[in-house]
């Protein structure tokens, strides 16, 4: 059995590795031009071949087989961003005092769940908006005062001109 786990565990370094390096290169601008390339050749040899059913079915099947490999490439590099990302937030989560460290298992929760916790988070962002406001106007607020404050203080002094 522990050989077993061995050799699968293996295989799937392997394929993730093959994974990546395929991802790397077919999402390489060489490789859309590649791809271009290949369907201007087949548009090209339309004539020769009299545009016949053989003809497009290459293109046909050939797409298809592509399209069909590249949902394994892609799913797998998306489960590996997913898991990479989350584990960097565990960390960040892990690592900042007051947060809750509970929320580190998010992913295993019900769906009702989720709901709940993101009309939390929708309440906690609306109440930092109004904080941030509320910044805002002191700040506008205090500009107003100074620049007044700086019209009175030219007036008493003489000088009516607003040097802005």
């Amino acid at each position: 059995m522990e050989c077993f786990l061995q050799h699968t565990w293996r295989m799937r370094d392997q394929f993730s590795t093959l994974a990546r390096k395929a991802a790397d290169a077919l999402g390489s601008p060489w490789a859309f031009f590649g791809g271009i390339l290949l369907v201007l050749g087949w548009v090209v040899s339309g004539p020769y071949f009299r545009y016949s059913d053989t003809w497009q079915l290459v293109i046909n099947t050939g797409t298809t087989i592509a399209t069909f490999l590249m949902i394994f490439l892609l799913q797998n590099s998306q489960n590996r961003d997913a898991r990479v990302v989350n584990l960097k937030l565990d960390e960040l989560i892990r690592a900042l005092g007051p947060a809750r460290t509970e929320l580190v298992g998010m992913d295993k929760l019900s769906e009702a769940d989720l709901d709940r916790l993101q009309k939390e988070f929708a309440s906690l962002s609306e109440h930092a908006s109004r904080g941030l406001e509320r910044i805002t106007n002191v700040r506008e607020g205090r500009k107003k005062n100074a620049k007044n404050a700086a019209t009175t203080n030219r007036k008493s002094a003489g000088t009516d001109k607003d040097p802005s």
